[in-house]
């Protein structure tokens, strides 16, 4: 199984920006907002993931340095 490259937090940021401004345009057809807000689905996930490791990572690299 091969992994695909994930993208930065801030691609997926920054894509979901686009995707924002062209659904609010109105432009897309209903097909493309569909296909659009998937796409924006995904990202978010993509980015919650990203997200849920950071704070293990963080979690890990701070255990025992808080003081009572």
């Amino acid at each position: 199984m091969s992994e695909e490259k994930k993208s930065s937090i801030e691609e997926n940021l920054a894509e979901l920006e686009r995707i924002t401004k062209s659904m609010e345009s109105g432009e897309l057809t209903l097909e493309e907002s569909l296909k659009a807000f998937e796409r924006g689905v995904a990202l978010i996930r993509e980015s919650n993931e990203y997200l849920g490791e950071a704070e293990k990572k963080i979690r890990i690299l701070t255990e025992g340095t808080e003081t009572v």
